[in-house]
């Protein structure tokens, strides 16, 4: 462990494929990186230096013995494990008392309203009862998500009666403890945006432009960079918040805010993630410094990079699934021979109904033009 010949080890617990996409990055500015990986075979395997359960504290202990930093691929680590860490000195980015916020949805509602943040009408119910009045109270339809541990549409519902959330409430946390759900209004939306800002210990803070994700069956499917202009005053409210939230949370490394763009003029934020998110992926080639590589500068506290866009549009689409036989490299061949412009990506996955197994990344001036080649282009992993 240590600054061996000047070289600062960061520590990624989670092996999927944000942990995968650090590491090339990682190698140009010279740091060394290293994963904790869940499992043999995971996304990140060729960086994974140790295998074990991220919730067990003796293994997460152990990993940090052999790194400088840590920081993570996903937000389910143990809030307790992390503060053991911090009290035995280990730097964690982002820190404790900001990924709380991004690990319970009900304790990320409670401190943007601190903040002064536009969220949607919500509230923390603990029985059916109180579920069903706030749905009573909301036109008799609600978002129902549980406060913890859900993502890619896992833990949230759309319901019209309480009894549909009723296996809910008897459910425990990954920490054991009993937990309430999360209700809010459904919220009429145009459209989803989000906006990524990475920020270092010093304060420094980066943005990069706002963009649109599009989603299908509540998972991204593409994102538009930057995001259609329809009211300038929309994407400047859009770019306000993410920048509030990331200095009011403290937030170290890159962080995304996904908001609705409400079809009554507002703006609200749905969710937060603190780590590389999927609706930057597209700054690998669409931007001057990517969101991987600007996560890494800024848990190792180095000044952040450039985040201009490389060209005027930049269109990421997921291949979600898979090639019905073998990985997403069999079709690789078929795929650059037909689209010489566009970028693809393999996490080495093996191919699953509604799986996120790579994307697909193509760049140039016009949007319309961009997104029907990055569209067709990961069709060919259907």
């Amino acid at each position: 462990m240590g600054l061996e010949n000047g070289s600062i080890t960061i520590g990624v617990i989670g092996g999927g494929q944000l942990a995968r996409m650090m590491v090339p990055p990682a190698i140009h500015l010279g740091l060394r990186i290293s994963v904790l990986a869940e499992a043999e075979g995971s996304s990140a395997a060729r960086a994974a230096d140790a295998v074990g359960d991220y919730r067990d504290a003796a293994t997460v202990h152990a990993f940090a013995d052999t790194v400088d930093v840590i920081t993570f691929d996903h937000e389910h680590v143990p809030s307790f494990i992390l503060r053991e860490l911090e009290e035995r000195g280990v730097q964690v980015h982002p820190r404790p008392d900001a990924l709380q916020y991004a690990q319970d949805k009900i304790l990320m509602r409670e401190k943007l309203e601190e903040l002064g943040v536009p969220v949607p009408d919500w509230a923390a119910v603990a029985d059916e009862a109180e579920l069903q009045s706030f749905l009573d109270a909301h036109g008799g339809r609600g978002v129902v998500k549980t406060a913890r541990g859900g993502y890619d549409g896992k833990g949230v519902r759309v319901v019209s009666s309480a009894v549909e959330a009723q296996d809910w409430f008897t459910a425990l946390d990954e920490d054991g403890h009993g937990g309430r759900l999360l209700v809010e209004e459904l919220v009429d939306f145009t459209r989803e945006l989000s906006q990524l800002v990475a920020r270092r210990p010093s304060g420094e803070m980066r943005t990069w432009p706002v963009v649109e994700t599009i989603q299908r069956d509540g998972v991204c499917a593409e994102v538009l960079a930057p995001a259609p202009v329809q009211n300038p005053a929309t994407l400047e409210e859009a770019a306000r918040i993410g920048t509030a939230v990331a200095e009011g949370v403290g937030v170290t490394g890159v962080l995304a805010v996904e908001m609705f763009e409400a079809a009554d003029g507002r703006v609200l934020v749905n969710e937060l993630a603190m780590r590389p998110h999927n609706s930057g992926h597209f700054s690998i080639e669409g931007s001057v410094t990517s969101q991987f590589e600007q996560h890494l500068r800024a848990v190792a506290d180095l000044p952040l990079g450039d985040t201009t866009m490389t060209a005027p549009a930049a269109v990421m689409v997921n291949v979600l699934g898979g090639p019905a036989e073998g990985p997403m490299p069999v079709r690789y061949a078929e795929a650059l021979a037909a689209h010489p412009r566009a970028k693809f990506h393999s996490y080495d996955k093996q191919p699953r109904p509604g799986r996120k197994v790579g994307h697909v990344t193509v760049t140039g001036d016009d949007l319309a033009e961009v997104r029907a080649q990055a569209v067709a282009a990961a069709a060919v992993f259907d």
